[in-house]
């Protein structure tokens, strides 16, 4: 944990590999959210943007789901090894948030 602004922060240590992983997806979003905002400058037909914007909902979902999964396999797994259960109620709101 550190302390940035004042504020308590938890950190994780990721792979290379899956960082490089999130980061990629998150280019990949980013360069659709990019190209909704060319859709909307260009004027182009709202049923195409709304699908568009369906596209990065599905892409951002499915990236916090693999980070969900992944929280579960290393954070979750450690914290309950070592008898600290208050983890299970953090990913029970953490499933609330995402849905």
């Amino acid at each position: 944990m550190v302390i940035l602004m004042n504020e308590e922060v938890k950190l994780t240590n990721r792979s290379p590999k899956l960082k490089k992983d999130f980061m990629r997806r998150l280019k990949i979003v980013e360069g659709q959210v990019r190209g909704v905002e060319k859709m909307l400058e260009d004027d182009r037909y709202c049923g195409d943007v709304l699908i568009q914007i369906s596209a990065i909902n599905k892409s951002l979902k499915s990236l916090a789901s693999e980070i969900l999964r992944n929280h579960m396999a290393t954070c979750v797994v450690k914290d309950i090894k070592s008898d600290n259960l208050d983890t299970i109620d953090e990913v029970i709101d953490l499933i609330r948030r995402l849905d």
